[in-house]
């Protein structure tokens, strides 16, 4: 029998670096919102790529910024623990311009970086062939181009993880696809149709909570409850006779019905929860129990 692999690798990088395509790329399947918008991602998104001999935990990080509120602090401590207890590091840069920094200046909490990085470019659809071939700012670390969009790129990144991978037995089923809730997904997907239907900053100050999920019905009755900070958010959501959000739960509906491969009932809600991205109990309330709890 071979002996099986498994291994945690983080993919990190700067906001809107293309971290939640690579990781849908790499899973061959939709699991992170994608948006033109940066900092879209807000919890790390987990993925279990099984193949063959080996088992890869694929965390989609948050963008690593520097957080100016009680959520984004929230959300950087959370990147951080995920890099602290990784096997392995993939740390995307687009290809083409500057050089990306050292690693370690994005990550200042950590006094060292022992793990294994590759430096993924991404995004090598849009930069000419003379823009690809930068000198690397450190020649030790493996350089993957990379094309999430066209899944060019993919197959010697995978072998690398596969050839860092720890010999030990795999922690998952081998069909299992993620190890968060469908609750989960569908939060995001209400996310990723609200980043498309709404204005360039509206959907940052929302949250998305999912109060019902009545599984053996049919369709599916999922009732969602999406949280505004401001009143005048809250009309800008719902919209001139509800129009808004009709036609978010309604974009929203399709992306769940194709996740979950059924019909779905989508019930949405809009309410406000003042100023609840710098309020502990709220930020702790949509995910991040554990770093309000004193890593913050």
């Amino acid at each position: 029998m071979t002996d099986q692999r498994f291994a945690t690798a983080v993919i990190v990088g700067k906001p809107n670096v293309g971290k939640s395509s690579l990781l849908n790329a790499l899973m061959g399947q939709k699991l992170a919102l994608v948006s033109d918008k940066p900092q879209a991602t807000r919890a790390p998104v987990i993925g279990i790529l099984t193949t063959n001999d080996t088992q890869l935990m694929l965390v989609d990080e948050p963008g690593l910024l520097d957080p100016t509120y009680l959520l984004q602090r929230a959300m950087r401590a959370a990147a951080v623990a995920w890099v602290r207890r990784a096997d392995m590091i993939l740390y995307l840069h687009p290809a083409g311009g500057s050089n990306p920094p050292p690693l370690k200046t994005l990550i200042p909490e950590l006094s060292e970086i022992t793990q294994p990085i590759a430096m993924v470019r991404t995004k090598t659809d849009r930069c000419g062939k003379s823009r690809k071939s930068r000198s690397r700012p450190r020649p030790d670390v493996p350089e993957f181009p990379v094309c999430a969009e066209r899944l060019t790129g993919l197959a010697p990144l995978v072998e690398w993880c596969r050839s860092h991978a720890p010999v030990r037995p795999f922690r998952y089923d081998v069909d299992d696809l993620s190890v968060q809730p469908q609750r989960f997904f569908v939060t995001e997907l209400v996310r990723e149709a609200a980043f498309e239907r709404l204005g360039q900053e509206l959907p940052y100050s929302l949250a998305v909570e999912v109060d019902e999920f009545r599984e053996g019905s049919d369709p599916l009755y999922i009732r969602a409850t999406l949280y505004t900070e401001r009143e005048s958010q809250k009309r800008m959501v719902i919209g001139k006779q509800g129009r808004t959000i009709r036609a978010l739960g309604s974009d929203a509906r399709r992306k769940i019905e194709e996740f979950l491969g059924q019909r779905v009932y989508l019930d949405l809600w809009v309410k406000t929860l003042a100023k609840w991205r710098s309020k502990p109990h709220a930020v702790a309330r949509f995910g991040f129990r554990e770093e309000i709890g004193g890593q913050i």
